[in-house]
């Protein structure tokens, strides 16, 4: 039944698009004629669009289509850029897209088009869409009287359809084609692909999946079975290695489908209405070597937490062993606790305050994290609801970038890193009853803790091994996807390979000492999210053979794919197509295509190593702790970070210029495998010249760091007068303000800033630092520590402060995605021409105006602008 209302669907799309399309055919007269007039005499044209009357909506509706064309000053190959974005709009673009988008479109248009697509709207309208109907509801009304016959739900009918299901999927998997025929298949799968690409629904989805899962499994059952040459050694060995990267990447994406294809986005659960019967709550901040005034705010956001006061209780576990940390402490009514040695390092102080407390849960914070206010109102519902729940992890969010964010200027533009994983993962996991604890932002009840002997101390990853645990005791857990504490990123490139060091040295500790595959407790979705995240971790190795698989040929003329270039075309094309499409489908909010391929690129070389050692001794290395809160006094380019990516840069390079040698002197019959690992090494070339991009270190002087925000507050003068202001962004120190041209303030002047905290509303003072036009900094002067709490309560810890932080409604689209990669690779190998041969820069400001060229050439989305409407 939802596949015939699904196709129903499908089927009144199609003919929306075939009015779009009768639109735009009355539209392309339409340019025609508007192009004629402008060139005859812009001055009319000027004047005519002043007048209001109609070829004013039809420049209107020409600048909404062709954004990327300017009528008024048309240049010579503007007429090809209408064309191609003509083309896109009909034959690419589906109208249903964006439906608010797409009515306006249609209202302020009519004028243009009523007379060109009358005759066919009544065609539609009249004709085509009531046989549909009639059919569509027939075939539903038969497929609802079959449904009535029990047979259908009997087990042996069940089993039938799942043999017979089986069947074609083996089928479709090993049949053996021609080119001719492949090419059939590929083109029908993508066509249909694309079909329901955009269709908001859990089915659609859900086909996109099967359809990636059956040409990618057909594309390595094709590569075990006819494309090893065993007649040459070295080329049955480079082949291999190959083979079993790809075998790597394949399962990869079969347990990523399994892991995120039904997020749970689980809701907040009610508490008691009596606070009374809420439990006790520890609160735990572990430190090491961080400073004060990266500890302070986090303390005293969790003193001022939501929830009974003789119900919670704030511990600073001190590592360091700090006199201004237990002073600081004994200030502000915070519990301070040492212990004797460092022993495991964080588990191990975590461990140990486990022993000296007593509260009935323990929630567990960074001590660089910010507690919203109303973290364990939200977080603790779910213990009340479910008996034998011992987590509840909610996400990792950072209110500074990280070191791409940073480097790469896309702070709050792009999802970042960890997105997909906070955002995807983690919610797919929770559907499995699989979320794991991340080491901060969860909360752990102490029973269940307790059993499992306290944080685990075997791995460096403690966190997830812990939570591993307690599910092989049969307890749940859960996965609030709400932002409710902010923290510092990692803030070098160094720094954030450190960190993901431990994770993956980690992930394979685990992987060897407490396989989740084997042993009891877990069900099958469990071993497959934690299978998943730990094999994850392990891409070192194939990505850097993905890396060096094009120069065997190009270098060392090794097949290590043994088969015509255009079979090899015919069953990669088609895997690569539908995993990059349904990955967008899937991932796309989180973590855009491409991306991920330069993430994993700089990390590489470096897991490589300690993923390895922990697979063959899984008891060596140590924890390390991530530095937060340093400065960057100047731009710099990492050079020990970014040698091995200048190494394969070197290596590509040097067989990019042998394939060229081979296209010249080379026999014909190989110019097309050529051309195909010259486009594989051009590619590796692209994601090398990102990670060379991010090595870069931009330069950051602030150890404050300012949030961007739009929020209306008032300030009160010296003199008590009061002006409405908006703030734009704040950090623990000071802030950003727009102030009205009118309002009386200058440098060095004392006001109060006004800030809500609920119903109630707080006054701090502040000194105007610098003022430009109507924007002001103002410097905090805190009086005293309550004051500088409740400042928390107003920004940092308000309950909504990191929800919405970026927008996540965007359609991701794959080829803009590429294109944004493209540029920051030439980015990174202009800033490598900066340190090896500056005469070089010449040659990359003319790639980019060539690039320039080209993208304007290209189809853009429609753009609506406001200054257009006269």
């Amino acid at each position: 039944m939802n596949m015939l209302h699904f196709q129903w669907r499908q089927a009144r799309q199609t003919m929306t698009r075939v009015q779009a399309t009768l639109h735009l055919m009355g539209l392309y007269s339409e340019v025609l004629l508007f192009r004629s007039d402008f060139t005859r005499d812009r001055a009319h044209a000027q004047a005519i669009s002043a007048s209001g009357s109609e070829p004013q909506e039809t420049s209107k509706s020409l600048r909404y289509w062709f954004p990327q064309v300017d009528f008024s000053r048309l240049k010579p190959l503007d007429p090809l850029r209408i064309f191609i974005q003509l083309m896109w709009l009909v034959f690419v673009k589906s109208p249903d897209e964006e439906p608010a988008t797409n009515r306006r479109i249609f209202k302020e248009t009519s004028n243009v088009f009523r007379r060109a697509h009358r005759s066919g709207t009544s065609l539609v309208n009249h004709k085509v869409a009531p046989f549909l109907t009639q059919k569509a509801t027939s075939v539903i009304h038969a497929f609802g009287e079959v449904s009535h016959y029990n047979w259908l739900n009997t087990p042996l009918i069940r089993v039938g359809l799942t043999m017979l299901a089986a069947f074609l999927v083996a089928l479709t998997i090993t049949l053996p084609m021609d080119a001719a025929s492949q090419a059939v298949m590929l083109l029908f799968f993508w066509g249909v692909a694309l079909w329901v690409r955009d269709v908001q629904k859990r089915g659609a989805m859900l086909l996109m999946v099967v359809l990636s899962v059956l040409v990618s499994t057909r594309y390595l059952y094709w590569r075990v079975t006819q494309t090893i040459n065993w007649d040459i050694p070295l080329d049955t060995l480079l082949s291999l290695i190959l083979l079993s990267a790809e075998i790597y990447a394949w399962s990869i994406l079969i347990l990523g489908y399994i892991q995120t294809i039904w997020p749970l986005e689980r809701k907040v659960a009610r508490l008691p209405d009596n606070p009374r019967e809420w439990p006790t709550v520890d609160i735990y901040i572990p430190s090491y070597n961080e400073p004060l005034n990266v500890v302070k705010p986090a303390v005293l956001a969790a003193l001022a937490m939501d929830w009974p006061q003789d119900k919670l209780r704030v511990y600073l576990l001190d590592d360091g062993r700090r006199p201004e940390f237990a002073l600081f402490a004994q200030e502000n009514g915070v519990n301070y606790m040492v212990r004797p040695d460092n022993s495991h390092a964080k588990a191990g102080n975590l461990n140990h305050a486990l022993k000296k407390t007593s509260g009935d849960y323990i929630a567990i914070f960074d001590c660089d994290h910010i507690p919203a206010r109303s973290f364990l109102q939200l977080t603790m519902g779910w213990f009340m609801e479910e008996p034998k729940l011992a987590l509840v992890q909610t996400p990792h969010h950072f209110f500074s970038p990280d070191p791409f964010e940073k480097n790469l200027s896309m702070f709050r533009n792009k999802p970042n890193e960890g997105e997909l994983f906070y955002g995807l993962i983690q919610d797919g996991n929770d559907m499995w009853n699989a979320s794991f604890f991340c080491g901060s932002c969860a909360v752990l009840k102490r029973g269940p803790l307790e059993e499992v002997g306290g944080i685990a101390v075997e791995t460096v990853t403690e966190d997830a091994h812990t939570a591993l645990k307690m599910h092989r005791l049969g307890y749940t857990s859960a996965y609030l996807n709400i932002p409710q504490a902010a923290g510092l990123a990692t803030e070098s490139l160094s720094a954030h390979i450190g960190q993901r060091m431990r994770w993956a040295r980690g992930m394979a500790q685990i992987f060897r000492l407490d396989n989740p595959l084997r042993g009891k407790g877990l069900n099958l979705g469990q071993r497959i999210c934690y299978a998943n995240a730990m094999l994850y971790f392990l891409n070192g190795l194939p990505r850097l053979i993905f890396m060096l698989a094009p120069l065997a040929f190009l270098l060392l003329h090794a097949y290590i794919v043994f088969a015509p270039a255009i079979m090899i075309a015919m069953y990669a094309l088609p895997h690569i197509i539908h995993a990059y499409l349904t990955n967008s489908r899937t991932q796309g909010r989180f973590r855009h295509s491409f991306w991920a391929e330069m993430y994993e690129t700089v990390l590489s070389w470096y897991i490589l190593k300690p993923t390895t050692v922990a697979l063959f001794f899984p008891k060596h290395g140590k924890f390390n702790v991530t530095a937060k809160g340093g400065i960057t006094e100047r731009t710099y380019f990492d050079w020990d970070v970014s040698r091995p990516y200048v190494i394969l840069v070197l290596l590509s390079l040097l067989g990019f210029g042998f394939g060229v040698w081979r296209l010249l002197t080379g026999p014909s019959d190989e110019y097309l495998t050529v051309v195909l690992n010259l486009v594989w090494v051009t590619y590796n070339l692209i994601i090398l010249g990102g990670a060379v991009a991010v090595a870069e270190e931009a330069k950051q002087v602030r150890s404050s760091h300012r949030i961007r925000v739009e929020r209306r507050i008032s300030i009160m003068t010296s003199s008590e007068h009061v002006f409405q202001a908006d703030l734009i962004d704040y950090s623990d120190t000071g802030a950003g303000l727009r102030v009205p041209e009118s309002c009386p303030l200058e440098t060095g002047d004392v006001v109060r800033i006004l800030l809500a905290d609920g119903l109630e509303q707080h006054a701090f003072k502040a000194q105007i630092v610098n003022r430009r036009d109507q924007s002001i900094g103002v410097l905090f002067q805190f009086e005293g520590i309550e004051n500088e709490q409740a400042f928390l309560r107003s920004t940092f810890s308000r309950a909504d402060a990191w929800v919405g932080w970026r927008s996540m409604e965007e359609q991701e689209r794959p080829m803009k995605s590429f294109r944004e990669v493209i540029a920051i690779g030439l980015r990174g190998y202009k800033r490598m021409a900066k340190q090896f041969a500056p005469y070089m820069l010449p040659l990359f400001t003319l790639l980019e105006r060539l690039g320039n060229f080209l993208r304007s050439l290209m189809p853009q989305l429609p753009e609506y602008k406001e200054e257009n409407d006269g």
